[in-house]
């Protein structure tokens, strides 16, 4: 009796112990506000639905336990052109949406970081911004900005750059902004910018700059410290702000819905329709699973790579 009262109380001190609330804590987040809705969705999407209700999955008649799915709807998925037209769709967008950001972001981070330090709260108040402004605000803004008579409209077609965007197939005809593959994506990059932004600077705000002076003493231009040392050391914000914009990117909706056309239709919208103009919550839910495991699961195997790779003797 007494062993097993120690072990109780060992076992007590382990699961109250400072290391193991500071781990647990974080965990039971992720079950809480993601797995949990996650098995949830899951279920529903093979689920058999009645009018507003749910057929059970798991079912005991006359002593007989039966485990019921439907997968009709993953395989009727790989099947229709719709959706997987629109998943790829929506990772191209997203993708085009991350390398522009990350072009555009770099560099205003790198200026941020080597600003001096008087001015760089200007400068970071100045990203955060539009934070200030609600995001559906911001978004309707470029409506007005980049429709016929718009400021933006305007500075375009006086630069000639509506030709060159329709050259590129970004927009139908030149003068034609609205509801296109160009205002899509620069609504996108414009709003997601910030997250970009802010985990490079916290980057190379914190990078040893005696690196780039011993470079210097070694012959080593300025471009060639800069991509030697700068970058490989800046990595781990490039990689931060990428998954910060490139992730909520996919499942964007409401961008797309006010900026882009039928020529850009990504997997939000029809997530949307099969949820409330559908009413087919099993194969709305079926969208959402595989839309997720497209990002998470490279995600996932590329955080274990990296753990690898950090992880061999150098």
């Amino acid at each position: 009796m007494k062993a097993w009262k120690n072990r109780l109380g060992s076992l007590a001190r382990l699961l109250f112990s400072g290391r193991s609330t500071v781990i647990g804590i974080p965990y039971a987040f992720l079950l809480l506000f993601f797995l949990l809705p996650f098995f949830i969705v899951f279920k529903i999407s093979v689920s058999q639905m009645e009018t507003v209700t749910f057929k059970d999955i798991l079912t005991l008649s006359d002593g007989v336990l039966q485990f019921t799915i439907k997968l009709s709807n993953y395989v009727f998925i790989t099947e229709d052109a719709l959706y997987y037209k629109t998943y790829i769709a929506s990772l191209k967008y997203a993708a085009a949406t991350t390398l522009l950001c990350l072009g555009i972001g770099y560099p205003f981070a790198y200026f941020m970081a080597r600003a001096r330090t008087t001015v760089q709260p200007a400068l970071l108040l100045l990203v955060m911004l539009p934070f200030w402004t609600s995001f559906l605000l911001r978004v309707y803004a470029w409506r007005g900005l980049l429709t016929e008579g718009g400021w933006v409209a305007e500075a375009l077609q006086a630069l000639g750059i509506d030709h060159l965007l329709a050259a590129a197939g970004l927009i139908p005809a030149p003068g034609q902004l609205m509801h296109t593959t160009f205002s899509l994506v620069l609504g996108m990059t414009y709003t997601y910018l910030p997250f970009m932004i802010l985990p490079l600077y916290s980057n190379l705000a914190k990078m040893d700059l005696r690196l780039l002076e011993a470079a210097a003493d070694l012959g080593a231009s300025p471009w060639v410290a800069f991509w030697t040392i700068t970058v490989p050391l800046s990595k781990a914000g490039i990689i931060a702000g990428a998954m910060l914009v490139f992730i909520p990117c996919v499942g964007e909706f409401v961008i797309p819905e006010l900026l882009g056309g039928p020529e850009t239709l990504m997997i939000g919208r029809v997530l949307w329709d099969e949820f409330f103009s559908n009413n087919d919550w099993p194969m709305a839910s079926t969208v959402a699973v595989v839309m997720i495991l497209l990002i998470i699961v490279p995600l996932a195997i590329f955080n274990k790579y990296q753990a690898e790779a950090q992880e061999r003797p150098t």
